[in-house]
């Protein structure tokens, strides 16, 4: 791996991103506390361990903003709301090299709004990685319109290096894969309110008629109902109201031990 990656974020998409790059290089990951420091370090040497990955000790979690003053391609993972990611480019200024790639994790998100937020569109690429990333092999981009060559070519490159497919897409909301997904996920669930069926029962049907390696149902609860519905709101999806329900309750899928499943 020829960049320099720094990750920002403690969560799935950041941890798994780094177990996969710490296989080819150094990586840094930024987190916002000192238990989310070890929160990460945790979560990256589990991950490592369970799918058998060697990173020999290429991995630094810092929350020091400092760490990236190294790094030639930084990426944002942290959470899916707008306003968070834009403070997040706007606070970033002066602590990256002026060579560095500014990269998004964002699923649904305008990349082009964050391009601006960054100050610096010509270098700004949204790489949507998917859960879990030691796994997925699909990286969708999306480019602003000021994005150099430089930039595309970079991030093409990045992915191959971490042994991903790249393909660039739109910079529409939803991109390609969760644009088409989630009207499905959502309909699923309706029909479990229209019919009374159970979780488990859609999700047999699904994987085992239509060879999904995983039922809707169970796909929302990896994702995370919060995420789903922020998903389905930039999309402009309706909402199912069971969804709604059960993030007022808490239950907000396998992070928090139950869903529409219980782990």
């Amino acid at each position: 791996m020829s960049e320099r990656l720094a990750i920002a974020g403690t969560g799935a998409i950041a941890c798994g991103l780094a177990a996969v790059a710490a296989t080819r290089g150094e990586v840094t990951v930024l987190a916002r506390s000192e238990a989310s420091c070890d929160e990460a370090s945790a979560k990256v040497g589990a991950l490592c361990d369970k799918l058998g990955l060697s990173v020999n000790g290429n991995v630094r979690v810092s929350r020091d903003p400092d760490v990236l003053r190294d790094a030639t391609f930084v990426v944002e993972a942290i959470v899916e709301d707008p306003e968070t990611k834009a403070a997040f480019w706007r606070d970033l200024n002066g602590h990256v090299p002026a060579e560095a790639v500014l990269a998004t994790t964002t699923s649904s998100l305008p990349v082009s709004d964050l391009a601006r937020a960054s100050g610096h569109p010509e270098r700004f690429v949204g790489l949507h990685v998917f859960n879990p990333v030691p796994r997925m092999d699909l990286v969708e981009l999306a480019f602003p319109e000021e994005a150099s060559d430089a930039t595309r070519r970079r991030a093409r490159a990045l992915c191959e290096a971490l042994g991903k497919t790249a393909v660039e897409v739109p910079d529409t909301p939803g991109f390609v894969v969760n644009r088409l997904l989630f009207p499905l996920l959502f309909e699923a669930v309706r029909l479990m309110e229209r019919t009374g069926l159970q979780a488990e029962a859609i999700d047999t049907c699904m994987r085992l008629g239509a060879g999904h390696p995983m039922g809707p149902l169970a796909l929302l609860d990896l994702v995370g109902l919060d995420v789903s519905a922020a998903i389905g709101r930039t999309i402009d999806v309706e909402i199912p109201a069971t969804v709604d329900r059960l993030i007022a309750e808490g239950r907000l899928g396998r992070k928090a031990g139950h869903g529409f499943h219980t782990y």
